[in-house]
């Protein structure tokens, strides 16, 4: 398929939320057709009525939506193409590859049972039938799959994967009531959606043997395959609950940026030397699917948490703001007018500390708060009446001081601490507490400079009037 141009699809399921293993499936899908000029495209799998909601669907787009993962072309469904199927089996069946099963449910158990005794698969007496000889009853459709010699999946992750025929049953490719098979649907959509390759998890490698047939019995050349090793925990298991999130939402939620997952997500099972760090556009021009590795990658949270501070502190300042605005209203948190231009002060002086951006929010709340602040019993009992003396002469050279700027306060705090005689912590956990009333806070110049002159002598004036 040299001379064709790349073109990768990602099929999710819609039954349930989208697992960060398919996100991860669907961002290679990207890069490598972003890599090589090629399309990605979306095909939503939602032959299973019952469970492919309306809903389930929504968390699939909104899921890669959030990724920045979105198709190139209009995501196509494929419960929409049931008669399209239909035909393909029809054409299989003129060309002779497949053919009409009519055993009855108690002749194809019995054959199982002989199958199972005689160590092979099952292989219905009506594949050799002539069609001129067909009974009026129900029927299924089977791939006519050979019977020797083998079938070469030549896998750009696995390598070279041999299966030897005879191990490969006549599958189902049209069930009694018409319906078409995962199998067959899924090698129609492809190539009729112009599929090259088909990047996939490698549970679907021995998928990748029956399709082939598939192929090949509709006269058709089958794509080039990849597929991915699993995901596994920290523990090198399974990835599961017991691990803590899997869904691409779960990870929405618990603050983390998108490109933060699309860098965290590439480096399961591929990277670039030493790059931990790198960029959209250096990964698209880097990745090559032959360079993912075949062993099962590992979730490592340190890691993701690492990069998410990364892009937090990369990140616009007012992106952020809007975004700690959603997390704090998702809070019930009532924000007045001016809140945001204290989030706007904020923000850069507590992002640095942030590996979410929950804790970026939470970093925030203590400029947020509104006159007088009540203070614990703790922060009460720091106010010593040497220590209100203390804070009273620094609330005034606060007031005198014109230069409201983080090395300007730092510098006032230490001036003051040696004018005192004392070393900055006999005052500082007393100040950092009537300033932020017990919440998280910044250092103390960070915690000033965000709440403002104003505000910070007001709530300097507050605490000092409190009776012990």
């Amino acid at each position: 398929m040299s001379d064709r141009p790349v073109v990768t699809r990602i099929a999710p399921s819609p039954t349930g939320s989208m697992h960060i293993g398919t996100a991860r499936t669907a961002l290679f899908n990207w890069l490598y057709a972003r890599h090589t000029g090629g399309k990605y495209l979306i095909r939503v799998e939602d032959t299973d009525r019952e469970r492919s909601t309306e809903a389930n669907v929504q968390v699939i787009f909104d899921g890669m939506k959030w990724l920045g993962l979105e198709a190139d072309e209009t995501p196509l469904f494929q419960a929409a193409r049931v008669d399209r199927h239909r035909v393909a089996v029809d054409e299989m069946l003129a060309r002779g590859s497949a053919y009409r099963d009519y055993m009855t449910p108690d002749e194809l158990e019995a054959e199982r049972t002989l199958a199972r005794t005689e160590g092979r698969v099952v292989r219905s007496p009506w594949r050799n039938h002539s069609p001129n000889d067909a009974p009026d009853r129900p029927f299924v459709v089977r791939l006519k799959a050979p019977t020797e010699g083998q079938t070469l999946i030549d896998d750009q992750v696995k390598g070279p994967v041999r299966f030897q025929n005879c191990d490969l049953d006549d599958l189902i490719l049209l069930r009694t009531d018409g319906t078409p098979t995962y199998n067959l649907a899924v090698v129609v959509d492809d190539h009729e959606m112009g599929v090259t390759h088909v990047i996939r998890g490698d549970d679907h490698l021995n998928n990748a043997a029956r399709q082939t047939l598939i192929y090949e019995g509709l006269g058709w050349t089958p794509p080039v395959w990849a597929h991915l090793p699993l995901i596994h925990g920290p523990d090198g298991t399974k990835l599961s609950k017991r691990h803590g999130a899997q869904a691409v939402g779960e990870f929405a939620d618990m603050g983390y940026l998108p490109e933060a997952m699309r860098n965290y997500l590439a480096k399961l099972g591929w990277g670039h030397g030493d790059d931990e760090i790198f960029s959209d556009e250096q990964a698209i021009a880097w990745f090559d699917i032959k360079d993912v590795v075949g062993a099962p990658a590992r979730l490592d949270w340190a890691k993701l948490n690492h990069l998410n501070n990364h892009y937090i502190r990369q990140a616009d300042p007012d992106r952020l703001v809007r975004l700690v605005t959603d997390i704090l209203k998702s809070r019930d948190i009532q924000l007045q007018d001016g809140d945001a231009a204290v989030l706007s002060r904020t923000i850069p002086l507590v992002r640095d500390g942030a590996k979410t951006l929950l804790e970026l929010a939470d970093a925030t709340v203590f400029a947020l708060k509104k006159r007088p602040l009540e203070l614990l019993e703790k922060a009460l009992a720091l106010l010593s009446d040497e220590t209100r003396g203390r804070l009273a002469r620094l609330r005034d050279a606060y007031a005198a001081e014109p230069d409201w700027t983080v090395p300007g306060l730092e510098a006032l705090n230490r001036r003051f601490a040696e004018n005192e005689g004392v070393g900055i912590g006999k005052f500082g956990p007393a100040l950092r507490a009537c300033l932020s009333g017990g919440s998280p806070a910044p250092d103390l110049a960070g915690a000033l400079v965000a709440l403002g002159k104003q505000e910070s002598l007001g709530r300097l004036d507050d605490a000092l009037s409190l009776v012990r």
